[in-house]
């Protein structure tokens, strides 16, 4: 039996060109063209893996998720976003989606890729494996930038978007990693979320401001804070944070916006 793949979204050259390359590959592929029309496949078709887009007429994508999260869904999902922007990929994944592709940017080939990879079991959890989205490149000439952040979603997005702003970026998963990273890289900057697997951002700054290298000793560190409790944002400055950003709150425009500014650009 062949695996059923279901494109839920509703602009017609999009789902047509992606409905093509997965039957190429093999897939059996059925396409919904609104949230209510996918929702009617999903209980009927029982798919393999579902490709969500977000913006649709009679229900939209965050509806579609909400739906099937009430009904337990254990379907793979991959949402098709439309900006991919933290906010929106945050609401996702608490609504179970396990990843996203950007409208923008998407390659058929890389879709399919993608797919082949969650339905083989070799996603890449990367809270159980230390996988970065892309391996680390050099930007020649590129502003050095040490991301740490152990959310997938997040981090994929932040790491992509730096890339495309002409900035070199190393990544960190955990707080151990940071640490050694932040030695080995010397970034002009450091984003550093506070919640971490090993050790939290707090100890992280704590070593980075008592750091034996004076050039890491003073490098600006921007806290990326889960709630935004004054406590955490207050904590952090007095440990010697130059800013904070709250995830649920801020876009990929206002990082570059934060790093810019902080550095003067």
């Amino acid at each position: 039996m062949r695996t059923k793949i279901l494109i839920i979204e509703d602009e017609d050259a999009l789902a047509s060109v992606l409905a093509e390359k997965f039957k190429l590959e093999g897939f059996e592929v059925s396409v919904g063209v609104n949230g209510e029309d996918g929702l009617s496949k999903i209980e009927a078709w029982r798919p393999n893996l579902i490709l969500l887009d977000i913006i649709m007429p009679k229900m939209n994508g965050y509806e579609v998720l909400e739906n099937l999260q009430k009904k337990n869904n254990k379907i793979p999902i991959i949402i098709i976003s439309n900006s991919g922007q933290v906010v929106e990929l945050e609401k996702i994944k608490k609504l179970g989606a396990i990843d996203y592709i950007i409208k923008t940017q998407i390659n058929p080939e890389e879709v399919v890729s993608k797919v082949k990879s969650i339905l083989t079991g070799r996603p890449g959890d990367d809270k159980e494996k230390k996988v970065e989205p892309e391996k680390e490149e050099d930007v020649s000439g590129g502003i050095k930038v040490l991301l740490v952040e152990d959310d997938s979603f997040l981090r994929d997005i932040c790491f992509k978007k730096l890339k495309k702003e002409g900035f070199n970026v190393a990544v960190a998963v955990d707080g151990e990693e940071a640490v050694k990273k932040v030695g080995e890289f010397v970034p002009a900057i450091v984003l550093l979320d506070i919640i971490l697997p090993a050790m939290d951002g707090f100890e992280v700054l704590k070593v980075i401001r008592s750091h034996k290298n004076r050039l890491v000793q003073n490098v600006p560190v921007i806290m990326l804070t889960n709630l935004g409790q004054e406590e955490d944002n207050k904590k952090a400055l007095a440990l010697g944070a130059s800013d904070y950003l709250v995830k649920a709150h801020f876009t990929t425009e206002e990082i570059i916006e934060k790093i810019k500014s902080r550095l003067s650009l």
